[in-house]
């Protein structure tokens, strides 16, 4: 049984940068198992550390739902390139609830990350893969997906992001 609570926008863990994650092992393995329930029990298809209330690198994703083989586990990742080529799509969010928006992103992502185990990986994503990716690691670095939409898109988002900030007890 899962026992994160998801932090709502508003919260100022939202907007610190993750921590790097130096140690691995057993001892990362339970919170990674824990985040992995949250998402699933949440409906996302991505959760980062900081929708839970820590301030580490550390990412789940699956972009297919229901399918194990499909879940990564992301510790410490970076972008290293990415395509010139975008795509808009529309994007959510488990701590934005209630809003959606079509956000601009690369296409097409090269990442370097770290496993469970401290081992270095690299990956290409494209797709619904890579627009997952960039948004959690946008959240490793403090950046919500509101924060890349255009100034007028964000004005006409604002009275409802000042009823969340409200919600999770602070203002925007």
């Amino acid at each position: 049984m899962h026992s994160f609570e998801i932090r709502i926008y508003g919260d100022e863990v939202l907007r610190k940068k993750g921590e790097r994650v130096e140690t691995f092992g057993s001892e990362l393995s339970p919170l990674l198992d824990e985040m992995v329930e949250t998402m699933i029990h949440e409906d996302g298809v991505g959760l980062a550390a900081p929708q839970v209330g820590i301030s580490k690198l550390i990412s789940v994703i699956n972009p297919e739902p229901g399918k194990n083989s499909t879940l990564i586990k992301l510790i410490n990742p970076r972008i290293i390139s990415h395509s010139d080529e975008t795509e808009s799509f529309e994007e959510g969010c488990l701590s934005i609830p209630g809003i959606r928006a079509n956000v601009v992103r690369p296409s097409v992502i090269r990442i370097e990350f770290q496993d469970e185990e401290g081992r270095k990986h690299r990956l290409k994503a494209d797709g619904l893969l890579a627009r997952i990716i960039q948004h959690e690691i946008d959240h490793l670095n403090g950046v919500l997906f509101v924060d890349r939409l255009s100034l007028a898109k964000r004005a006409l988002l604002r009275p409802k992001l000042r009823e969340l900030a409200k919600r999770a007890g602070r203002e925007s």
